[in-house]
């Protein structure tokens, strides 16, 4: 039986591995509930178009470059998949919302936006807090006292720069990538 990590035996590693990597897969699967359902009516729904598989090339581009990957749906789904497989998707989910952010034009929605990014990314034990240093946290502060269009500009550099250097290269690495290279 496996108990405590110091003392795990080769093949509770292995299993561990194993489920991990199986939860991921599952994780992965666009299908949800949602389109079990049968719609009541006879007419077809129109379901929203997959991002098209890109070609090798396409993928190849992003071992060297987050922006490229991040540009391409099939990249942005397949990458989210693989951060979700490690319980660790929050750096992506504050840079879209960031991203979704900046495109905001009422002041009134904006503050509201801010708020929201801020009690769930940015405060201390937020749900998905993002490990961000202490004086990028009070230069965001500082900045949401008037909401602008760049208010997390500084924290969501410092993430992309996490992304970067930490996530993309695990990616990379991982079967959600391989296979997408095969």
């Amino acid at each position: 039986m496996c108990k405590g990590l110091a003392a795990l035996p080769h093949s509770c590693l292995e299993r561990a591995k194993e489920i991990k990597l199986k939860l991921g897969i599952l994780l992965q699967k666009p299908e949800s509930a949602v389109d079990l359902v049968i719609p009541y009516n006879s007419e077809k729904p129109e379901k929203p178009a997959r991002p098209q598989r890109p070609s090798l090339e396409e993928v190849l581009q992003w071992r060297e470059s987050l922006d490229k990957l991040l540009e391409n749906n099939y990249g942005l789904a397949s990458f989210k998949s693989f951060l979700k497989s490690e319980f660790s998707e929050e750096n992506l989910e504050f840079w879209l919302a960031c991203e979704d952010y900046k495109k905001i034009k009422s002041p009134v929605k904006m503050a509201e936006k801010a708020k929201k990014i801020y009690e769930e990314f940015i405060q201390t034990e937020a749900p998905n807090e993002v490990n961000i240093d202490h004086f990028t946290k009070d230069i965001t502060m500082k900045n949401l006292v008037e909401p602008s269009p760049s208010s997390f500009d500084v924290a969501q550099k410092r993430i992309y720069a996490l992304m970067e250097k930490d996530s993309l290269p695990r990616f990379v690495r991982s079967e959600f990538y391989q296979e997408l290279i095969k």
